[in-house]
C-alpha cells in the first residue's frame, strides 16, 4: 500500500509487534501507550496516547489512509462501527491477533486496499492473511478495482454490486474492451469460462450475458447503454492524448471549451484523457498549467527537435518561424502518444489550435511504437 499507515498497538505483545512491523512500514507510523515506553520513541517516531484507543480512532480514520490495528476484531468491529462513512472514503482496517499468526482484512478491502495492507502485513510479520472477499478468494476479476493499477476510471458505482455478484456467482458475463491496457489478468490460470472477451459493441451485440464489464474512450450512445450498462459497469481508461498549441496568454476558459468541444466532436470522453503534450516552449504557459490541474492531466513537453522529427502532412512555415517546429499539436499528440496516426489531426479554433491521438495498448503490446 502507497499510502501513509498507522499502526496501532493496546497489548505488550502487541506494542512490540507493531515495533517490528513500523520497520517494514516505510510509510507507517506507530502508536502505542506510554505506559510501554521503551526510551527510544522519539528517535523512531512513535506516537504515544492515553487512555482507550478508541479516542484517536476517528482521527486516524481522518488522518490516514490504512490502519493496522493490533487489537481482538470484535472490538475493532464495535469501535470503528459508528464513524464509517462511505467504501469509497473509509480507509483500509487490518486487524492482527496478539501472537501475530492471523492478519484479517476488515474493512475497505478492494477500494481502500486493505486486501493488499493485508498481504504486506502478513509478509512482514510471517503471518497467514486472512481475506474474504469473493473475487480474491475465487481469483477472478474484482468489478470494483478493474483496471485499478492502471489508472481506469470507473464512470459509475451504481451498478458495481450486481455486476459482482454476477463475476463471483459465475453467471455469464461480457467483457468489452474497446481500448487500454490489456495486461489485466494476472492469476496463473485462464480466464473463467463465463466470462467472455470482446473487441466492441458491435461484436457483443448479439451475445448473451447476465452483466457487463464496458472499457472505452468512446461516448456510449442512448442504445449502447441500454444493452451494456443496464446490468453493467463502464470503465474509462486512460488512452487519450490531447496535443496542444496556443498563443501566449490563452486563458484557462478558452483551452478548456476548445478540449471539451473537440472530444464532444469526436465522441470521446474526457474521462479518458491520459495527458496534455505541447512544445517546451509552453511549459510554464498559465492557461495550460490550469487546465492540466483542474482535470488532475500531466503535461509532456517536447523540444523543437524532437517535433521536427515527426512527418506533417501540412508543415507550418509560420508555426516555424515562431517556435522552431514545424508543427506542434500533431507532432506533441503522436509523440506522446507512441502513435502512427491522429484520431483528430488538427483543429484550430480561435488562440488553440489541437490534435487528438490513442495509445493503442493492443499493438504497442505487439512491439509497435
Amino acid at each position: 500500500m502507497s499510502g501513509k499507515v498507522a499502526v496501532a498497538a493496546i497489548t505488550k505483545h502487541g506494542v512490540q509487534l507493531g515495533r517490528k512491523l513500523a520497520e517494514a512500514l516505510p510509510n507507517g507510523d506507530l502508536y502505542y501507550m506510554e505506559k510501554f515506553k521503551q526510551g527510544d520513541e522519539e528517535e523512531r517516531g512513535i506516537r504515544f496516547f492515553t487512555g482507550s484507543v478508541r479516542k484517536i480512532l476517528p482521527e486516524l480514520f481522518r488522518r490516514y489512509d490504512g490502519l493496522v490495528l493490533f487489537i481482538s476484531l470484535g472490538a475493532v468491529v464495535r469501535m470503528i462501527a459508528p464513524i464509517l462513512k462511505d467504501k469509497k472514503t473509509d480507509p483500509a482496517v487490518v486487524v492482527v491477533d496478539d501472537r501475530a499468526e492471523h492478519v484479517i482484512s476488515v474493512l475497505s478491502g478492494h477500494l481502500g486496499g486493505a486486501n493488499e495492507l493485508t498481504r504486506q502485513v502478513a509478509a512482514a510479520l510471517e503471518a497467514r492473511p486472512v481475506i474474504t472477499t469473493a473475487s480474491d478468494v475465487q481469483q477472478t476479476i474484482p468489478v470494483d478495482l478493474f483496471g485499478h493499477s492502471f489508472g481506469w476510471e470507473i464512470e459509475s458505482f451504481e451498478r458495481a454490486t450486481p455486476v459482482s455478484a454476477a463475476v463471483v456467482n459465475e453467471e455469464p458475463v461480457a467483457l468489452i474492451q474497446e481500448s487500454g491496457e490489456t495486461g489485466w489478468w494476472t492469476y496463473e490460470k485462464p480466464l473463467p469460462s463465463h466470462i467472455r472477451v470482446y473487441r466492441s459493441t458491435k461484436e457483443a451485440n448479439t451475445a448473451s450475458f447476465h452483466a457487463a464489464l464496458v472499457v472505452t474512450h468512446r461516448l456510449l450512445s442512448a442504445e449502447e447503454e441500454q444493452a451494456f450498462l443496464s446490468n453493467g459497469v463502464l470503465y474509462r481508461p486512460k488512452v487519450i492524448v490531447l496535443g496542444i498549441g496556443c498563443n501566449r496568454g490563452t486563458s484557462l476558459e478558452e483551452i478548456e471549451s476548445v478540449v471539451m468541444e473537440s472530444l464532444q466532436e469526436c465522441g470521446f470522453s474526457h474521462k479518458s484523457v491520459r495527458n496534455i503534450a505541447t512544445i517546451d516552449l509552453k511549459k510554464d504557459e498559465p492557461g495550460l498549467l490550469a487546465l492540466c490541474d483542474r482535470y488532475g492531466w500531466p503535461l509532456t513537453v517536447y523540444s523543437p527537435d524532437e517535433l521536427n522529427r515527426v512527418k506533417l502532412k501540412n508543415p507550418s512555415e509560420t508555426v516555424y518561424k515562431y517556435t522552431g517546429a514545424y508543427g506542434v499539436s500533431e507532432p506533441a499528440a503522436l509523440l506522446s502518444a507512441g502513435a502512427r496516426d491522429w484520431l483528430l489531426e488538427k483543429k484550430k479554433s480561435g488562440n488553440v489550435t489541437i490534435s487528438i491521438a490513442m495509445v493503442d495498448h493492443a499493438n504497442q503490446r505487439e512491439g509497435v511504437r
